[in-house]
C-alpha cells in the first residue's frame, strides 16, 4: 500500500515563511503555503506528528509533498483556465458557443479578461451524458482551436485519441482527458509521441455510469491512490512524468459530501508529485450549498471553492467566469503576501 503524508496545520504568507525559517514547517509543494504537521497514512495505525518528527522511512514521501512539481511546460502559476464548451448539451453553457464564430468570440473575451489558457471541449461530460463520435467532436472544436492558436495556450478536453491528434496538429498544447487515458486504448500511445502536457482526471466509470460508483473507504485517500495508478500507467506508456498534471475530478463519481471532503483534504494530492488542475466551476454541489439552482448563478461559490487550490504550487483553476476568478485571485494573492 502506497504511503501517503497528509499535510496538516497549514500556514500562508509571512507566517509560513517564518515557520519554515524556524524549521517548524515545510513548504507545501515548494510553494507559498507551509505545513507544520503530517498525518502518516499507510502504517499499521495512522498518526499525526510534527514535520520535524517524521520517521526516516517516511522521508521520501515527505520530500515529495514538500518539493515543487514539474511545470508541465506551462507558465508558473497559479493560472486561470477558461472553459469553452463547443457543445449543445453541457450542463452550464450548452448551445451558447456551438457555432464556431460564437465560440471564437467567447474565447477572445476570456483572453481579454485575463485567462492564462483555454480548455476547449466538444463533448459534454455532465452526469448521464452519452458519447459523441470523434468526427463530430472534431467538427465542433477544430475551427475554434485553429482560430485561437497563437493568442493563448490551448487545452482540448477530449477522451478520443483521434481528436487529440487532430487538436495538437491544429495548435493545442495540452490534452485534458477526464478518463485519465482509460477511455480510448490508443490515447496513451498517441500522446507518448508528442511533447504536450497531459491532464489525468479522477473518475470512475463513464459520465453515463459514474453516479452509481461513489462507494469509497476514504474518498480523499482513494482518489489519490487511484490517480497514482493512472499516472503510473501513463508513464509506462511513454508519457514523461514531467508532462503530467492531475485533477481530483470534483463532481465525477462523487457525492456532494465527498466533493467537500476531497476539497478539505486537497493537500493530500501533493503525494503524486504533479501539478494540479482544479475544476469546481458551477458544479451541482456549489449550487446545493449556496442555494443557486441555476448553474450560471454559481460563480461566487465557484470562486470560494476554487481558492482552496491556491495552497498547492502552480495550481490551475478551471472556471467559466474568467474575469471574476482573475479578480479574486489577485486579491487573494495580495492578502497572502
Amino acid at each position: 500500500m502506497q504511503k501517503l503524508i497528509e499535510p496538516l496545520g497549514l500556514l500562508t504568507g509571512p507566517e509560513a515563511t517564518a515557520a519554515i525559517a524556524a524549521r517548524l514547517a515545510l513548504p507545501l509543494q515548494g510553494g507559498g503555503a507551509a505545513f507544520t504537521l503530517a498525518r502518516l497514512i499507510g502504517a499499521s495505525e495512522e498518526c499525526v506528528v510534527p514535520v520535524h518528527a517524521v520517521p526516516p522511512d517516511w522521508q521520501a514521501s515527505l520530500h515529495l509533498v514538500s518539493s515543487p512539481p514539474p511545470p508541465a511546460g506551462l507558465p508558473a502559476g497559479p493560472l486561470v483556465m477558461g472553459i469553452l464548451n463547443v457543445t449543445p448539451d453541457s450542463f452550464s453553457d450548452g448551445g451558447r458557443h456551438l457555432a464556431s464564430a460564437d465560440a471564437i468570440r467567447a474565447g477572445m473575451a476570456m483572453i481579454e479578461a485575463g485567462a492564462d489558457l483555454l480548455d476547449i471541449g466538444g463533448e459534454s461530460t455532465r452526469p448521464g451524458a452519452g458519447l459523441v463520435a470523434p468526427d463530430v467532436e472534431q467538427e465542433r472544436i477544430l475551427p475554434v482551436v485553429e482560430a485561437l492558436a497563437g493568442h493563448v495556450a490551448l487545452s482540448v478536453d477530449t477522451r478520443n485519441a483521434a481528436t487529440m491528434q487532430a487538436a495538437l496538429a491544429a495548435g493545442a498544447t495540452l490534452i485534458n482527458d477526464v478518463s485519465a487515458l482509460a477511455h480510448d486504448p490508443a490515447a496513451a500511445g498517441t500522446l507518448a509521441g508528442d511533447a504536450c502536457a497531459v491532464v489525468l482526471m479522477h473518475m470512475r466509470g463513464t459520465p453515463a455510469t459514474m453516479t452509481g460508483l461513489t462507494r469509497y473507504e476514504d474518498v480523499a485517500v482513494d482518489v489519490v491512490r487511484e490517480l497514482a495508478l493512472r499516472v503510473d500507467a501513463a508513464v509506462a506508456a511513454g508519457i514523461g512524468r514531467e508532462r503530467i498534471l492531475v485533477d481530483p475530478g470534483i463532481g465525477f463519481a462523487k457525492t456532494d459530501a465527498q466533493n467537500l471532503e476531497v476539497l478539505r483534504r486537497l493537500p493530500l494530492i501533493a503525494n503524486l508529485g504533479q501539478r494540479v488542475l482544479l475544476g469546481v466551476s458551477r458544479k451541482r454541489f456549489v449550487g446545493t450549498i449556496g442555494g443557486a439552482a441555476h448553474a450560471a448563478s454559481r460563480d461566487p461559490g465557484t470562486i470560494a471553492a476554487s481558492l482552496r487550490g491556491l495552497d498547492l504550487s502552480g495550481c490551475i483553476l478551471r472556471v467559466h467566469d474568467v474575469a471574476g476568478m482573475v479578480q479574486a485571485l489577485r486579491v487573494w494573492q495580495a492578502i497572502r503576501l
